[in-house]
């Protein structure tokens, strides 16, 4: 039985921050009414965040923000997200990423979600979901679901 699904996070803008919130409220009301269902612990990390040895598999979730090239055949720089992908691959970190869920804005076309797709190809963990700037209650009733399924397939 799952009791509690970690994310690590980054939040650039407050709405990755925001959505994991609402993910982690949203667990716990699902797990109130059915206690097999697990919890959510947050994991913030930024440009200050030492770097550790991660112990229990998680969850990366990344928005994308780009400087430079199109992502796709003219190269890509990104900016301000890196400290997250810097943390999981420190040490064996990478090998306990269930999945990266990403964050973007689909004005962006093929850049959307980007910085996540990217990062799964990088630490060989599947790209589990996305969703749109800050989300809905849709998205995060979705995300669960499919966090909760993946990690299943885990145990």
């Amino acid at each position: 039985m799952l009791k509690n699904l970690t994310i690590l996070y980054i939040s650039i803008a407050g709405n990755t921050r925001s959505f994991v919130t609402d993910l982690q409220d949203y667990a716990a009301q699902q797990h109130a009414n059915n206690p097999a269902l697990p919890t959510i612990t947050l994991t913030e990390i930024s440009d200050a965040t030492p770097f550790k040895t991660e112990t229990e598999p998680f969850y990366a979730f990344v928005p994308t923000y780009l400087d430079g090239g199109n992502g796709i055949d003219n190269g890509v720089k990104e900016l301000m997200t890196n400290s997250l992908g810097e943390y999981i691959d420190y040490a064996q970190n990478a090998r306990l990423c269930y999945g990266v869920i990403g964050s973007g804005n689909r004005n962006f076309n093929e850049q959307y979600c980007l910085t996540a797709k990217r990062y799964a190809v990088q630490f060989d963990a599947p790209f589990i979901a996305d969703y749109e700037l800050r989300g809905n209650a849709k998205d995060v009733a979705r995300i669960y679901t499919l966090m909760v399924a993946n990690a299943q397939q885990h145990t």
